[in-house]
Parts: C-alpha cells; sequence; structure tokens
C-alpha cells in the first residue's frame, strides 16, 4: 500500500476532520506550554527550581519545594505517555503527506528522542545530575519546533489537492 501522498485522496469531511483533531491538538499543546511558562520552567533556573525547589532561596518570590519521588513519577509517567502517543498520532498523519521521504522520517521519529531526553533529563537532573537543565531545555525546544512543523505541514497538506 502507498502511503505517500494518500492524505490529498481523502474526502473533504476526512480532511475537515484530521484538521479539526490537528487543530484542537495544538490548542492542547499550547496550553501545556503557557503552563510551562507559569511555573517558570521556560529558563533554566525554573527548570531547576520546578524540580529541585527553592526552599533555600530566602528571596524566592514563591516557594518552591524538591519534588517527591511521587510527585516525580506521576509526572514522568502522564509526560511520557500523552507526548508518545500525541506524536504518535502525528506522525501517523505526517507519513501519509507527500513531504520528503527524509524530512517525513525526521518528523515522525524525532519527537520520541526527545520526549526520552527531556523527561529522562528532568530525572536525572531531580537525581542530582544539574547540567541535564541544558539537555531539558534544548530537548524540549527541538520537540516544539517539531510539533509546529508538524501541525503546519498536515495543514498545508490537507489543502493540496490529489496529483
Amino acid at each position: 500500500m502507498e502511503f505517500h501522498g494518500l492524505i490529498h485522496t481523502f474526502p473533504k469531511y476526512i480532511k475537515l476532520f484530521i484538521a479539526s483533531f490537528v487543530i484542537v491538538l495544538s490548542i492542547g499543546y499550547g496550553t501545556g506550554l503557557l503552563f510551562v511558562g507559569t511555573t517558570n520552567s521556560n529558563n533554566l533556573n525554573g527548570i531547576e527550581e520546578n524540580y529541585l525547589g527553592n526552599d533555600d532561596d530566602e528571596e524566592a518570590a514563591v516557594m518552591k519545594f524538591k519534588k517527591s519521588d511521587r510527585e516525580m513519577l506521576t509526572t514522568l509517567h502522564s509526560h511520557i505517555l500523552s507526548m508518545s502517543l500525541i506524536f504518535f498520532f502525528m506522525g501517523a498523519l505526517v507519513a501519509i503527506t507527500s513531504l520528503p521521504n527524509k524530512l517525513k522520517s525526521f518528523l515522525m521519529v524525532e519527537p520520541f528522542i526527545s520526549i526520552i531526553l527531556t523527561f529522562g533529563g528532568i530525572y536525572l537532573m531531580w537525581s542530582g545530575i544539574l547540567w541535564m537543565k541544558y539537555v531539558v531545555m534544548i530537548s524540549g525546544m527541538i520537540m516544539t519546533g517539531v510539533f509546529i512543523t508538524s501541525v503546519l505541514a498536515i495543514l498545508f497538506q490537507l489543502l493540496k489537492k490529489e496529483n
């Protein structure tokens, strides 16, 4: 079965369904990014404080404590599972576009690497390897860039007519 360009052959109601899904998923992803911003986890010190606390900083505006084992496992478990599903569905949609195969492969596989690096990095940082905050920040930015690129590619491909 040929997957390349299959998205162009779908009837309008299927394309509308896919576009609706991608848009709503993007709103959900965006709200997650807004949440990261409100916890100040969008900068290196904020990432560290969010998981390791800042209770030794007497000048901190908001007191934060190191996350417990249970909190960390819950955070990691829920994020790894949910983001794996998000990127599985996005990858499946990217697979049926007419994008070049190398680009498709990158957009389909890279997010899973970033999920491991981001959330593995959070765990390792929480465990005491503080330089992992750099890995967390970079991999999170790449993951978000790939998500945005995939969303735009899928939406533009939905507008393209069958060859």
